[in-house]
């Protein structure tokens, strides 16, 4: 990794034999970005990434699927920066990154396999409260039992297998995902979830910050990327036994970007900070509201019921 910037802090000389140490100077990459993504045919995807001066590794970024993962190969020369985002395998070449930034706005371009894809991305919002909501409004069912009210398949072009049966949300076979058609910010939400094994689904917040839900071989996933966690960035602090094929809870709060996560009314994530979105949301925007939706393209043979939300209450 190359830096070449002024980052280092400076003195002046006020009057004779004195000095004053100036603030450091940081870079102005320096934060989380929300970016999106848009090719040459005009379609667009979410990315995020952030750039932490006092940490190894400098750079982290979230693709288009998969996990959060250090930026290789980095060089920064003030508000240019140049990056490897995925390395050559033997299938495909390096993704490379070039990124400026001016006016606090990043822009720059993606090459891949000779496409060059622009990248365009502004600071990420701290999304701190005032004050957490000290009442909530009664819990409101957003799943009735009965049909998909109030819940349409994505994307249009995938197969949709989920149905209302028996009272419960089930995805009969790997498809669509599924999302709410109402959108919210701060929440508490109940869930309940039935996992076959070698189950993989996932419930997003907002549309962007996954709960993992699987029943994978014990030694598939770490413990960033197991059952209850926010995939790949917060890892469960408790592990409780495995129950495929029955029903589970979970208990999420979620407000600004602080996350608790109640399984089994055992808590496993205690107002913890969600960094960015992971690697299915639907779009970089995490100021606006957004919608819970539930995967359906890994496998088939979830279960979901009893799903109710509580908002803050004005």
């Amino acid at each position: 990794m190359k830096i070449i910037c002024a980052v280092a802090a400076m003195a002046v000389l006020v009057g004779p034999g004195r000095s004053q140490r100036l603030p450091e100077i940081t870079s102005p990459f320096q934060g989380r970005w929300d970016l999106v993504l848009t090719a040459p045919d005009g379609s667009t995807s979410p990315r995020w990434m952030d750039y932490v001066e006092s940490r190894d590794p400098l750079i982290r970024i979230q693709p288009r699927g998969g996990s959060v993962h250090p930026a290789y190969d980095v060089n920064v020369d003030g508000p240019h920066i140049t990056l490897v985002m995925d390395r050559a395998t033997a299938k495909h070449g390096a993704v490379t990154w070039d990124l400026k930034i001016k006016n606090k706005v990043m822009t720059g371009t993606q090459t891949s396999g000779g496409e060059i894809v622009q990248i365009k991305g502004v600071k990420a919002p701290e999304l701190k409260r005032e004050q957490a909501p000290k009442v909530w409004t009664k819990p409101e069912a957003i799943f009735d039992g009965k049909d998909l009210s109030g819940w349409e398949p994505i994307p249009a072009t995938a197969k949709n297998n989920w149905v209302a049966e028996d009272g419960n949300l089930v995805n009969t076979a790997h498809g669509a995902n599924i999302k709410t058609t109402r959108k919210f910010d701060d929440f508490k939400l109940h869930i309940e979830f039935n996992c076959p094994e070698d189950g993989n689904s996932g419930i997003y917040l907002r549309g962007r910050y996954e709960v993992q839900v699987e029943y994978e071989k014990v030694d598939a996933n770490d413990k960033f990327h197991s059952i209850g966690a926010i995939y790949g960035f917060i890892a469960p602090d408790a592990e409780l036994p495995r129950k495929p094929g029955t029903w589970e809870t979970f208990d999420i709060t979620l407000v600004g970007r602080f996350v608790t996560i109640v399984r089994n009314k055992i808590k496993t994530v205690d107002n913890r900070e969600i960094p960015g979105i992971t690697g299915g949301a639907l779009d970089s925007n995490e100021g606006e509201q957004g919608p819970f939706y539930i995967q359906g393209d890994h496998t088939g043979g979830m279960k979901y019921r009893n799903i109710t939300v509580q908002l803050p209450k004005e």
